[in-house]
């Protein structure tokens, strides 16, 4: 079990060039497979998770191929894939089993995903019950967590509203929809990140606003998807662990080039913004439908701020690092409607409070959230940090580290291979230049 020992002090500047977004690299991995024909995707995601998804798609008999610039996939067509002779193994990646298993619930074979330890204590229920209404047969473990056994079926349509806001659901019930036997439409009362929208745009399948219906989309079934050259923007979910290490370190400023900047995923920086952090949009374009720019971003005073409602589900991955901030800022941060948090990699809410307390902090725990004071309660300390396996803990507690009084000691650093593979080494080349 490795470990990194986070020194405080000094500042991050210099420019950044960010790993491919971790959640449109599924989508377009997975999308690519079931066009008919061969698609390359530039800067793909070098996240485990999004290397778990290439897995999952050669035991299906997919044929990918890894190359430094990205992957090349060659689909198959909606029917090609084929019977997998043993079980497909997502490891740790819960978004590779959600939303693979809408397309293997309209296959015409047998299959098993799995995953590791962490995976397999995740709940699985809101993605199963809306698929067996669709008509697939899945079998699951106790608790319905994986391993989850589908046996393809014929897919019937439905008029779906998510009872949780949850991005993967939608995907899932969205990529089963391609199998119908009518157009299947999903509702959702709170907005998720759209890029499975987007990306099946771009693949050619027919995706629409249900006309006076707000939150709700439908899809038609039967597309014929068509290959393509796509390039992948850089991950914003990683960004802001770099912006919060500028808002930590007095003197910092950071060039992050090419961030994916989609509507439904940029209101954590509206929300930095809000509480004082000094960020810059500059170069905004749009990329297969998705909004990219480069972001600029000096250490400034944060105040802070409360969470809660819509936001959460707006900006669910980067609660840790909102959180970690807490003890930098005037009046801390609180967060509440975010018992999501709970059924992550980690109880990602009783990690918090247990890393940043260790730290110092003071922090209240709720059931949906937790409140972290703000710098009157005093400067963070060193500490010995188990992230409990959970990438983002991991990467938030080091971000929070910075700012303490001694050498912080982060256990099982290499969780974050999950999302972001180079953190340390980025957040260490970053203060070399300070």
């Amino acid at each position: 079990m490795s470990t990194k020992v986070i020194s405080p002090g000094g500042n991050v500047t210099g420019v950044v060039e960010l790993p491919g977004d971790k959640s449109i690299s599924h989508r377009y991995a997975i999308l690519a497979a079931l066009a008919e024909g061969r698609s390359e995707i530039r800067h793909y995601s070098p996240a485990a998770d999004c290397s778990s998804t290439l897995q999952c798609l050669r035991g299906l008999g997919i044929r990918v191929e890894t190359e430094r610039e990205g992957v090349q996939i060659t689909g198959a067509g909606l029917a090609g894939m084929k019977a997998p002779r043993r079980a497909l193994d997502a490891e740790n990646s819960g978004t590779t089993v959600r939303m693979l298993v809408g397309v293997l619930a309209g296959q015409t074979f047998a299959s098993l995903i799995t995953g590791d330890r962490s995976l397999r204590r995740r709940p699985m229920r809101r993605v199963i019950d809306p698929l067996r209404r669709m008509g697939a047969q899945i079998q699951s473990g106790d608790g319905d967590v994986a391993p989850l056994e589908i046996h393809g079926a014929e897919l019937h349509a439905i008029d779906y509203t998510l009872p949780v806001p949850s991005a993967q659901v939608k995907s899932a019930i969205l990529f089963a929809g391609l199998f119908a036997d009518a157009p299947t439409i999903v509702r959702e009362p709170t907005a998720t990140r759209d890029h499975s929208e987007i990306a099946l745009r771009e693949f050619g399948a027919v995706i629409e606003a249900v006309n006076g219906a707000k939150g709700a989309i439908r899809i038609h079934p039967r597309p014929k998807l068509r290959p393509r050259e796509l390039v992948v923007p850089g991950d914003l979910s990683a960004a802001v662990f770099l912006i919060g290490a500028a808002m930590v370190l007095p003197n910092s400023s950071l060039t992050l080039h090419n961030v994916g900047l989609n509507p439904t995923r940029a209101r954590v920086l509206d929300f930095l913004a809000s509480i004082g952090a000094p960020i810059h949009i500059a170069s905004l374009t749009a990329l297969h439908g998705e909004l990219t720019g480069d972001l600029t971003v000096k250490h400034a005073g944060l105040s802070g701020g409360t969470i809660s409602g819509a936001q959460v589900a707006e900006m669910i991955d980067e609660l840790p690092m909102l959180a970690a901030l807490g003890p930098f800022t005037e009046k801390g941060i609180e967060i509440h409607d975010a018992q999501e948090l709970r059924v992550k990699e980690s109880d990602r809410i009783a990690s918090l409070t247990e890393g940043l307390r260790q730290m110092g902090a003071k922090v209240e725990e709720f059931e949906d959230g937790l409140r972290v004071e703000g710098r009157s309660a005093g400067k963070l300390r060193c500490a010995k940090i188990d992230p409990q396996g959970d990438h983002r803990i991991a990467m938030a507690l080091a971000v929070a580290a910075l700012g303490a009084e001694g050498d912080t000691v982060i256990r099982d650093a290499d969780c974050v291979t999950v999302s972001f593979p180079d953190f340390f080494a980025t957040l260490e080349r970053l203060r070399d230049k300070a």
